[in-house]
């Protein structure tokens, strides 16, 4: 890579946060712009750092969607790896389960709230049920693309070579498709989060969903702007993490 290119590379993220914040100006100038200006949502961030709505400041209320998203997340991601290489490795839990995952992925997960809160009430716990639903789906699915997608030559060489079938599991099959299950776990936080605030927004006191309805109730638009904003930079250290996580456990896919 040439210095130009390097410059280039550098300069490029930069111009883009500066048009983000050009178009942010121009749009929150016109008088009759519901948009709040940046010095307006700056203001918003620091008095909700620093002063209480519904009992927690801006790092209280991530934290209690943090904590909703991750136990979900945690829980699907073990009984959806569990099941999906169970499906992808064996031709009979294939064809018990998967026509049942046909069926269900297409449902909205969103469309399932009312059934949970008729059954589970509006604590805590229905908020964890709808966000594994929408968590459980990009997680097994995506295990089992992993498992189908394993090249064949890997096998015949463990055949070759006199593995059992404990050691072309373990030693083959789930480390190969562990790149493609770090993929789905990348896909299941972003879906639990678009989930969570759904939730958060219907039936709760507490989260980052319940500061945008609260924001869109009172007229807040800055309110909105500074949930939003929070919503994406915990959604992009999450990424992060994960890609960092990614890449320790899957060097040899590298080398």
């Amino acid at each position: 890579m040439t210095i130009f290119k390097k410059i280039l590379y550098g300069i490029l993220p930069v111009l883009a946060i500066l048009t983000i914040l050009l178009g942010w100006i121009l749009i929150s100038m016109p008088a009759q712009s519901q948009f709040p200006s940046l010095a307006e949502t700056g203001e918003k961030f620091i008095f909700i750092m620093k002063n209480e709505i519904s009992g927690g400041t801006l790092p209280i209320h991530i934290l209690m969607s943090l904590q909703r998203v991750i136990i979900a997340v945690a829980i699907a991601t073990v009984s959806g790896v569990i099941l999906g290489v169970s499906v992808g490795w064996s031709k009979t839990f294939r064809a018990i389960f998967m026509p049942i995952f046909e069926v269900f992925r297409p449902i909205p997960p969103i469309a399932w709230l009312p059934i949970i809160i008729l059954s589970l009430g509006i604590g805590e716990l229905p908020k964890i049920a709808i966000v594994y639903i929408s968590a459980f789906m990009p997680v097994i699915m995506n295990t089992i693309t992993g498992m189908d997608i394993i090249d064949p030559l890997l096998y015949d060489a463990g055949k070759v070579l006199g593995a059992t079938n404990h050691q072309m599991f373990f030693n083959i099959a789930i480390p190969a498709c562990t790149p493609a299950i770090i993929a789905g776990v990348k896909t299941s936080m972003s879906a639990g989060w678009m989930t969570v605030l759904a939730a958060e927004m219907i039936v709760s006191k507490q989260g980052v969903g319940f500061l945008i309805i609260t924001g869109m109730q009172n007229g807040d638009m800055p309110l909105i702007v500074v949930s939003m904003f929070a919503i994406g930079i915990v959604s992009a250290l999450i990424t992060i993490c994960l890609t960092k996580i990614e890449e320790v456990l899957t060097q040899w896919n590298r080398a």
